[in-house]
């Protein structure tokens, strides 16, 4: 696992925006993207989640964030960082 991933989630989201959260992380790691997601503040606004997975999957990764995002309309609540 050599390649990160880096997600910008704001702070202070309500309950319902949390839960996806944790979906989200829950669902990259049993789909094994990842075994282990670091979070970091990056400031009083925002938090940095990172996690490293393999250079074959880091597209695949990306892309379901990204539908992730879409489907649960989270674009106001996390940015996946290049």
């Amino acid at each position: 696992m050599d390649k990160a991933i880096k997600l910008k989630v704001k702070k202070g989201l309500d309950s319902d925006q949390e839960l996806k959260i944790i979906k989200l992380k829950g669902t990259l790691i049993s789909k094994g993207y990842t075994e282990i997601i670091h979070i970091a503040d990056e400031n009083d606004n925002f938090y940095i989640n990172s996690f490293s997975t393999s250079i074959e999957i880091k597209n695949e990764a990306q892309d379901f964030i990204l539908d992730f995002m879409t489907k649960e309309n989270l674009g106001d609540t996390i940015r996946l960082l290049k």
